[in-house]
């Protein structure tokens, strides 16, 4: 069985469009920041770092399709729905602002920059291969509600929630959208069923778009301008010059390879919990080599398993979506014309789709979650709503061209604004979302050792800044709050261990003593 059989299904199309669009979204995103935030120069940008992107991506989904292959081979089922393949979109971010901006507003040399930032994905990915040998043990260790969780915070406040307000701000395109969703993807009996719903959402949307005078003629015009032929090439020397010069920059990779980790781990448990059992060193290895491709292909955007596989099952996807996605992910930038595109297929028609998968994803955890472990969800959730509140405050704060500090954190304080709380609640949300899962979940199913080594791990992260802290590096003043915090809770969750054995041997002792006395009568 290869890949040149994939039987298409019908459910395939609806994921394609799904999942190309929110791949092809995070593509244009990391164009326009390089080229209109950052002033890369736009050749290098489309010529070179966009077609490697792209490439990696593909390869990515290439694996992904192969493993799906090999499990329908092996266990006979065909409802296998392969793993979504996709950049990582806060990586983008983060390498984009905390690696290439500062070095290029510092050096004026984009190419020195790039240099930089191909080191830093290339220690992210290695990462991913280190952690490919303990990704199985470490999903095993991690209870499945705390992963689903984590995942449904992502879901939903990462994917859904910045798509669910750009709904509204276009309601004459996004209801008519959302409510097709809720019929035919929700409902048990679609309308117009003959049309694959995917290709019936982007059909009404861009209808509606357009009536709508949303749409412009001109941006079509427009977008042309970027039509070419951008075949990616081998780049290995800028990775080498740039060696010497990164380990500056390279802080926060560690923290966010790890968030990727945990992204990896969380969506392949997703995976297990719809019946889709993936090896886990198999899928880590993939990721990390396939941005280590793109790294040497010039590529500094590491490639993550998207998110979402619970919500592309619901919709009947097998194995072809992810490999016409990432076929699409590497033709687009080759030949120029993701613009293009989004030109003709307005995102207001796109992003209902993306709240579809959020609100999928997040409702896996409900259904594999037990009764008394529900409270975990919840708490899972926080970190990463003051995550997203943060982004929102701080984007606020920077559109008024001013900072958390001018304004004054007790100001914001009397507004009912707790700045404090959501930078270091929101600071390394997919860690802490874990973290403080496991806490909960142990101290809920009374396993005390667990949860004090959960704590102790808290207490680890925070000491070097990779939770609770805007930047890496060794925890003092007010941080050194949590570090303490977190000790105390493990040592509280040692002394539940001890006092349990205590109780437990008097109960012991109290039935053996019974026992003797029945006996003597």
């Amino acid at each position: 069985m290869s890949l040149l059989n994939i039987k298409w299904k019908r459910g395939d199309l609806a994921a394609y469009f799904g999942l190309m669009t929110n791949n092809l979204t995070n593509l244009l995103t990391m164009m326009g920041l390089l080229i209109f935030v950052v002033g890369i120069p736009s050749e290098m940008v489309y010529g070179r770092i966009a077609p490697a992107f792209g490439f990696a991506v593909l390869l990515a989904s290439v694996s992904y399709a192969y493993f799906g292959q090999q499990m329908i081979k092996q266990t006979g089922r065909q409802d296998v729905t392969a793993l979504p393949s996709g950049p990582s979109a806060p990586s983008i971010f983060t390498v984009t602002f905390l690696v290439i901006m500062p070095v290029y507003q510092t050096t004026q040399n984009a190419e020195f920059a790039i240099q930089i930032a191909l080191v830093w994905c290339f220690v992210e990915a290695m990462i991913l291969v280190g952690g490919s040998f303990l990704g199985e043990t470490i999903r095993k260790m991690i209870p499945r509600t705390v992963l689903l969780s984590c995942l449904s915070g992502l879901g939903l406040l990462l994917l859904a929630m910045n798509p669910m307000l750009q709904a509204f701000e276009a309601p004459t395109v996004s209801f008519i959208v959302l409510l097709l969703i809720f019929i035919n993807w929700f409902g048990k009996k679609p309308i117009f069923a003959r049309i694959p719903t995917g290709l019936l959402l982007l059909i009404a949307g861009s209808v509606l778009a357009w009536v709508s005078g949303l749409q412009s003629p001109e941006a079509i015009k427009t977008s042309m301008e970027s039509f070419g032929f951008n075949p990616p090439g081998i780049h290995i020397d800028s990775f080498f010059n740039g060696l010497p010069h990164a380990l500056p920059y390279l802080a926060s990779a560690v923290p966010l390879g790890l968030a990727n980790y945990i992204f990896d781990l969380e969506n392949i448990e997703s995976a297990h919990a719809a019946g889709d059992e993936y090896n886990t060193r198999k899928v880590m290895l993939a990721n990390g080599l396939s941005s280590t491709v793109g790294v040497i292909l010039g590529n500094p955007f590491p490639v993550t398993v998207y998110v979402g596989h619970a919500g592309w099952k619901a919709m009947g996807a097998s194995i072809g979506y992810t490999l016409a996605s990432g076929i699409t992910m590497f033709i687009v930038p080759l030949f120029g014309i993701g613009a293009f595109m989004l030109a003709i297929i307005p995102m207001t028609a796109i992003v209902p789709i993306l709240v579809f998968i959020g609100v999928v994803t997040a409702n896996q955890v409900v259904r594999e979650t037990p009764k008394v472990e529900v409270p975990v969800i919840f708490i899972c959730l926080f970190p990463w709503i003051a995550n997203w509140a943060l982004t929102m405050v701080n984007s606020v704060i920077s559109a008024a061209g001013t900072s958390a500090g001018a304004i004054g954190i007790e100001t914001l304080l009397h507004k009912g604004v707790y700045y404090q709380g959501l930078v270091h609640l929101g600071n390394g949300a997919p860690l802490a979302s874990m973290l403080w899962g496991c806490i909960a979940i142990f101290a809920i199913l009374d396993k005390p050792l667990r949860g004090a080594v959960a704590a102790a791990v808290g207490a680890i992260l925070v000491f070097f800044g990779i939770i609770h802290s805007p930047a890496v590096g060794i925890a003092t003043g007010s941080t050194l709050m949590f570090v303490y915090a977190y000790l105390m809770m493990a040592a509280l969750f040692v002394l539940k261990h001890f006092l349990d054995n205590r109780q437990s041997v008097e109960k012991q002792q109290i039935e053996k003593a019974e026992k003797l006395s029945k006996s003597s009568q």
